[in-house]
């Protein structure tokens, strides 16, 4: 199979969807690989470190478009990008279609099959290719929130850990996922006073179990969440519900019940955020304000890191790509139903029902699309 990785060209997107390390072990399993050129640079891969892992060099997007019969990325694929896919072709990447009505109609419209890293699934009933970026984001929230709420910042000009004689700040983690156990980890270990909420009896034992003794932890109803929230200098909305859009757990009204300059860090921002007044930010321009309250909203947080989140994504890709290449798309999703559980779109057809549900759009299911 010929596959394509095209540079990234979504703003401050730094890290790329293939390795050189993937790319050779496709070269290994007997396929052409394209890269555009200038595609790994952001993740301190260049073009010579593509080549000397058997790897071709295009010039343009559009003659890795053209060429390849699969395009692996790492974010969505942007309108100009939408436009160059054609019917058959097989897309690998996050896609994130529950609140991105515009990008699900034109995958629909191209006819290729898509498959999301998003909702690909395990045995234990995990998320293998969103885990890694989750870890990533969850260790970078308290880092990003820290910085939030520097006075220079428009924060309340607090530091996490405190001082001898001064109340570290507080921390309020809204999720006890991967992404929520990594940031309470990591504020934690910043010294704040940090609490996860979560809906899962089971999971709060197990973070007790586990974390009982470096961060608290509460049921997630809607009362203990704006009473927490209430107290937090900084609270990290870390809640996914898979493929779907996610919910809004503090509403605009609650907003001034808040203490002033507080900071939100929503790293559900690609599921179109978990707070009511969150829209998508950039790197570029990441922070403002609402009410009085600071908005984090960066919608590709790893980003930032892109050579350890590059690498990371790689590790966990890697043998679903081969296996995609090796068996073709069909044959590999109905040998894995775990692999099928992340097909979103093929031939014109919508094929993952959360999506459906949130943008009120048809569909049928993966394995009826197998027979397509």
């Amino acid at each position: 199979m010929k596959i394509g990785c095209p540079k990234e060209i979504k703003p401050q997107e730094f890290r790329v969807g293939v390795t050189p390390n993937a790319a050779r072990e496709a070269v290994g399993h007997g396929h052409d690989v394209v890269i555009e050129t200038g595609a790994g640079l952001g993740a301190g891969f260049t073009d010579a470190d593509y080549t000397a892992a058997g790897a071709t060099i295009l010039t343009t997007a559009a003659e890795v478009f053209a060429t390849a019969e699969m395009i692996v990325k790492v974010k969505e694929p942007q309108a100009v990008e939408r436009k160059m896919l054609r019917q058959g072709q097989i897309l690998f990447t996050y896609l994130h279609l529950a609140p991105d009505p515009d990008q699900t109609r034109d995958l629909i419209a191209s006819g290729a099959t898509c498959i999301a890293y998003e909702t690909v699934t395990d045995r234990m009933g995990g998320l293998p290719l969103l885990a890694p970026m989750s870890e990533v984001a969850g260790r970078l929230a308290p880092q990003v929130g820290a910085w939030t709420l520097q006075k220079a910042s428009g924060g309340r000009g607090v530091l996490l850990g405190g001082v001898p004689g001064v109340s570290p700040g507080r921390v309020l983690v809204i999720g006890g996922g991967v992404v929520g156990t990594h940031a309470a980890k990591v504020a934690a270990g910043m010294g704040a006073d940090v609490t996860v909420l979560d809906r899962s009896i089971p999971r709060l034992r197990y973070l007790d179990d586990v974390f009982g003794g470096s961060f608290k932890n509460a049921y997630a109803s809607a009362g203990n969440t704006i009473d927490l929230a209430r107290q937090a200098d900084l609270i990290i909305g870390a809640v996914l519900i898979p493929g779907a859009a996610a919910p809004k757990l503090i509403s605009r009204a609650q907003l001034s019940e808040l203490k002033p300059g507080a900071a939100l860090v929503d790293v559900a921002i690609d599921q179109g955020g978990c707070f009511e007044t969150s829209h998508a930010t950039t790197h570029q321009d990441p922070v403002y304000e609402v009410d009085g309250i600071m908005h984090y909203c960066v919608a590709n947080m790893p980003g930032a890191v892109a050579r350890t989140s590059t690498i990371a994504l790689g590790n966990a890709t890697m043998p679903f790509m081969l296996a995609l290449a090796d068996k073709g798309w069909k044959a590999a999703c109905a040998a894995d139903p775990h692999l099928l559980a992340g097909l979103n779109v093929h031939a014109g057809r919508l094929t993952y029902a959360a999506v459906g549900e949130a943008l009120g759009l048809p569909v049928i299911s993966a394995e009826a699309a197998l027979k397509l």
